[in-house]
């Protein structure tokens, strides 16, 4: 099973945190700050870095910019009890790729962990969801065989949907990914264009890889199943 690596420096969180991922079947290690993390992860580097945002000697986001620093693109979900927008920015622009709120689902945290590892096991440049294959580079996408004709920000709103296949994304977490936050959350775009990406996939009866979940947003998951 894939190797986290915990950082937080609250004891009990990473108690719990481990004893939780260890019965998923996860190989965990823990530290209790961001130059322990650093260490470890240079000794034994981990397939996901999971830190917490505030901890002693280099908090989550010096840790994560200093493995970035030398090229080392491993997976980091950063843990926050930050609700301000600015501050869940300031993570990704740091290199994270994925961000929680304190406190969260555990649920939630285990179906983030799921996405971030499956792209990792993907291809460098191409992503994979049942028959669905999105090819990065290349910026074309085939269902089976056929190769589907998208639009730039199809593409980009479907490379974001199939990226974390799995965990329910918000509308405010689309409009930030695909048009940058420059678009209300309450506007009707990012339901135009979902439309238009079930259109193009579903043609000849494909099952739907596109879910809503009302009052929340969109996941995309393998399997017809109800949408929520």
């Amino acid at each position: 099973m894939p190797k986290i690596l915990i950082a937080e420096d609250d004891q009990r969180v990473r108690a719990s945190l481990e004893r939780a991922l260890t019965l998923e079947g996860y190989d965990v290690v823990t530290a209790g700050d961001g130059t322990r993390a650093l260490e470890l992860h240079a000794e034994a580097p981990a397939d996901l870095l999971l830190l917490d945002v505030s901890m002693p000697n280099a908090d989550g986001l010096s840790v994560c910019r200093r493995i970035r620093a030398r090229g080392d693109e491993t997976p980091v979900l950063m843990l926050t009890a930050r609700h301000d927008v600015a501050d869940r920015v300031a993570g990704l622009d740091a290199g994270a790729d994925d961000y929680l709120v304190k406190p969260f689902a555990l649920e939630e945290l285990l179906a983030r962990l799921r996405a971030r590892l499956r792209t990792v096991a993907t291809d460098d440049d191409r992503l994979h969801l049942a028959d669905l294959q999105v090819d990065l580079d290349g910026r074309r996408v085939w269902r089976g065989d056929t190769i589907l004709d998208l639009s730039r920000t199809e593409f980009d709103l479907l490379e974001v949907l199939v990226r974390n296949a799995g965990v329910v994304l918000s509308r405010a977490q689309l409009y930030d990914a695909v048009w940058d936050g420059d678009l209300e959350t309450d506007s009707k775009t990012l339901d135009v264009y979902v439309g238009y990406l079930r259109r193009k996939l579903e043609t000849d009866g494909r099952s739907r890889l596109i879910h809503t979940v009302r009052g929340t947003g969109y996941v995309a998951r393998d399997g017809d199943g109800v949408d929520s």
